[in-house]
């Protein structure tokens, strides 16, 4: 390990530092040609600053943070851009209200949105280089980890590689083995990663206990028995240390926040998008004069069945109750792009004001494909323990052809992890689909390369 390797997180550290002190500088300068007090010391400009700081550190931890190293240039912008631009909105408006004084305003307005604008594009600006800069620097110290990966099939290797071959710069895959291959432990050794998925669990633990004794980094895929254990406690019994899970459903407490969460984010949902659902039924009756909204039954908790309502993104006639493909033809122009954005979802704002789903909570699935999922993975049906959510880790995570096991396993982790923190946390997570709208609504399809066993 050379010396630049041993200090790169000082070296990053401060990147992050200056980033951040630009950020708060941008914000504080400019608004001062305005609000000349806020550069002098006062109980104020304390105030404000401290407003702004505490913001921006919470609302960066939420949506992922200057990760740089462990997450592509464009998610890392988003997330930083979106934690940056609310607390600029939130200070500023804090501003206003602190003006009205008997100095200044006696009565409410929102002064200088100009200033506003220009601080924002600023600190994008800023955003974007340092974004940049810290992966370049990063980048330039760690070259690419040799890995291998350990499936038990082609079938399971075709699925895992187009993940990892997105993130070039962080991994070079050099040996793609079966789990009996007769040198797979030498070619562990030989490696810094090993990535371990779908292989038998007898298996998997020798291989994992193998990286642990050699310091290779490893990565496995979540079983089920991985999620019961994450949720689970650390305990004594007596002299023997052991993993508590216990199982259990949402207390009376939870249920009525989440409850009462619900009726408020829906009723707002529905005041702030009305406009926008407006315009979408009138494009869609504009398009070919067919019906507006769609109807289709779904499963909540406990498998009871309830009508979703989305706005109409397919033609009529030959319509049937399966997923979408890639370049479907039953896609309207004007449906293409109420998926792309999400916009199709909005109406089931009314679903959860009625109590049919919550605001957060595994996506309720076509009846269909319940019954085709569950009969592949017979514990489909434990995502049905809570309510169908309009958003979650499926939504923020997946695409609309993440595989049915992934989403379960998504879907359980939420339930296994429950809290209101989790929830308001997903919930201003959301709009980061809309960042990656490209993909996460690209249908089921299968156009990947092909990858087969170097050995």
């Amino acid at each position: 390990m050379n010396i630049l390797q041993k200090a790169q997180r000082t070296i990053i550290f401060l990147i992050k530092a200056v980033m951040y002190i630009l950020l708060v500088g941008t914000f504080f300068l400019i608004f001062s040609t305005e609000y000349s007090w806020i550069i002098h010391l006062s109980r104020t400009t304390g105030v404000t600053l401290v407003t702004f700081i505490v913001l921006e550190i919470s609302l960066v931890s939420i949506y992922g943070g200057y990760a740089i190293g462990r997450l592509k240039s464009k998610p890392i912008i988003t997330s930083l851009s979106l934690a940056t631009i609310v607390t600029d909105l939130i200070t500023h408006l804090q501003l206003c209200i602190m003006n009205v004084n008997e100095n200044n305003n006696d009565h409410f307005v929102y002064e200088s949105p100009e200033l506003l604008v220009l601080v924002i594009l600023i600190q994008l600006a800023i955003i974007f280089l340092f974004t940049y800069f810290g992966q370049t620097v990063y980048f330039g110290i760690n070259k690419p980890e040799r890995c291998c990966v350990i499936t038990n099939s082609e079938i399971a290797l075709n699925t895992i590689m187009p993940k990892i071959t997105k993130y070039k710069k962080q991994y070079n895959v050099t040996d793609m083995l079966h789990f009996t291959s007769p040198n797979v432990y030498d070619v562990m050794s030989e490696c810094d990663t090993v990535f371990i998925y779908e292989v038998p669990t007898k298996q998997k633990v020798l291989f994992t206990e193998f990286c642990y004794s050699n310091n290779k980094n490893v990565y496995t895929r979540f079983e089920m028995s991985d999620i019961m254990i994450m949720g689970g406690k650390s305990i004594f019994l007596d002299d023997k240390p052991m993993v508590s899970a216990v199982i259990r459903d949402l207390t009376f407490e939870q249920r009525f926040m989440k409850r009462a969460m619900d009726i408020a984010i829906s009723l707002f949902g529905i005041i702030l998008t009305g406009p926008i659902m407006l315009v979408a039924a009138a494009l869609i009756k504009a398009e070919d004069g067919g019906k507006v909204f769609f109807r289709q039954k779904r499963a909540t908790r406990g498998g009871e069945l309830f009508d979703v309502y989305k706005f109409r993104t397919m033609t009529e006639i030959d319509s049937t109750n399966e997923s979408a493909k890639d370049n479907d033809k039953r896609i309207t122009k004007v449906g293409k792009y109420l998926r792309m954005f999400r916009i199709d979802e909005l109406p089931q704002f009314f679903n959860i004001l009625k109590g049919d789903m919550s605001v957060v909570g595994p996506r309720p699935e076509m009846i269909e494909n319940v019954s085709k999922y569950t009969a592949e993975l017979p514990e489909f049906s434990y995502r049905l323990k809570v309510k169908g959510g309009l958003t979650g880790y499926a939504q923020i995570v997946g695409k609309y052809n993440t595989s049915p096991k992934d989403k379960l396993i998504l879907d359980l982790m939420y339930i296994e992890k429950y809290s209101l923190w989790l929830d308001i946390k997903l919930i201003l997570q959301t709009i980061t689909v809309l960042f990656k709208a490209s993909d996460s609504t690209k249908g089921f399809g299968d156009t990947e390369k092909k990858y087969e066993f170097t050995e």
